[in-house]
């Protein structure tokens, strides 16, 4: 039998000590809680996210070892340089927040259903509001082709999910906030729970106890607060695509 601690409900930015989550399931560390937004910006400030189905209860986790983009590797290789070189796409940043979320959500195939619960798009929606969740979008035309959505905490980027409806409209998306985020040293976009794709996109792993070192830095390091969208030219991709 699983035991988990419950958290405590009078206090958001209280969590048991990631390091103690469990082997299996990997990173399991505590239930219950709330989404509000004390205790998810809390969350991620010390390396835990939420992440359960509509039919469970609220799980947090800490998974090790921890899958991570470094934005200074996360550049335009020659197929996507070849790929923006056939499309007329354009990147916005903070355009289509909930857009995104959705398209994120939407049923993928071999996918019965999602994390992305209607409770957990509100909770990322008022983050958004607020200035604390971004959005990366790609265009074509009018048409949402791509988009990755997540949290900054101090000067982590914590990466949530990302869609693409065309081929290479996730990877645009990545690399275009990636870009963004280089230019205001931000180092790392968390991608949570290793798997094949995001290997293959360039993430790394690290053990969790270094993961959380470096979290607990960055976390405290003055950020950028507030909405990013009038920041989009920063993003932009194809200035880069049309070099080669």
């Amino acid at each position: 039998m699983i035991r988990l601690p419950l958290l405590d409900a009078t206090r958001p930015e209280h969590f048991p000590d990631p390091r103690k989550a469990l082997n299996d399931p990997n990173g399991l560390l505590a239930f219950g809680g709330d989404l509000s937004p004390r205790r998810l910006l809390a969350a991620y400030a010390q390396g835990i996210f939420p992440w359960f189905n509509e039919d469970e209860p609220l799980l947090w986790w800490s998974p090790d070892p921890r899958c991570v983009f470094h934005t200074n590797s996360l550049l335009p290789n020659r197929t996507l340089r070849r790929r923006l070189a056939q499309v007329d796409w354009r990147v916005t940043v903070d355009h289509a927040f909930r857009d995104v979320v959705e398209a994120c959500a939407a049923p993928r195939p071999g996918q019965s259903g999602t994390w992305i619960v209607p409770a957990m798009a509100d909770a990322y929606e008022r983050l958004h509001e607020m200035g604390h969740a971004h959005s990366v979008e790609v265009w074509e035309q009018e048409r949402l082709v791509g988009g990755i959505y997540g949290i900054a905490v101090g000067r982590l980027f914590c990466g949530e999910s990302m869609f693409s409806r065309e081929s290479g409209g996730s990877r645009v998306a990545l690399v275009a906030l990636a870009k963004l985020l280089r230019g205001w040293d931000f180092p790392w976009i968390d991608a949570q729970v290793t798997n094949a794709h995001l290997l293959q996109l360039g993430a790394v792993e690290y053990p969790r106890a270094q993961f959380l070192r470096t979290v607990a830095h960055l976390s405290h390091l003055p950020g950028q607060p507030g909405s990013w969208a009038s920041f989009t030219a920063l993003a932009q991709l194809a200035d880069q695509a049309a070099a080669d």
